[in-house]
């Protein structure tokens, strides 16, 4: 039998066309980035949490009468535990356990909705943080765990 290759030797598919597995990748650099905002986003939640609870003054209301009005302390505890989860699961999404793919999207989808509510408060902290929440349920949604090296974890 020749060098080449034997038939019981795996087939190398070739060559790669540029963007043939491009989508994959980068939805798995997508989710390293998720995961790592899950944390980063979470540990800032929990300081807002932690100033909202301690200080009643802290936020100012931009606008009047406003729907969904919560007292400051009420949104520092909010803030407190999503901040809680979110670094717990961030940590897991970077150590690629399957349950922390959901929970992310389950905790980013919650923090979306409570940073829509906290609107008047800081409104340009809320759209950056539901930009980053809403980028953070596509990349846990996109990306496929079977394409993760043998060891599992993304780091």
């Amino acid at each position: 039998m020749s060098h080449e290759q034997s038939p019981t030797a795996p087939h190398s598919p070739g060559p790669r066309s540029p963007g043939h597995d491009s989508g994959r990748e980068w939805a798995a650099g997508g989710t390293i980035f998720a995961g790592l905002m899950l944390l980063i986003a979470g540990v800032m939640a929990i300081l807002e949490g932690i100033v909202g609870i301690s200080r009643d003054s802290v936020y100012v209301t931009t606008r009047g009468d406003y729907t969904y009005n919560f007292d400051v302390p009420a949104w520092g505890w909010i803030h407190l535990v999503l901040g809680v989860i979110a670094v717990l699961v961030g940590y897991g999404v970077l150590n690629g356990a399957e349950w922390a793919r959901y929970a992310g999207m389950l905790i980013a989808g919650l923090s979306m909705i409570a940073n829509f509510i906290f609107l008047p408060y800081q409104p340009v902290w809320s759209i950056i943080m539901i930009a980053i929440d809403a980028f953070v349920i596509w990349a846990l949604a996109t990306y496929h765990p079977r394409s993760m090296r043998a060891g599992g974890a993304l780091l």
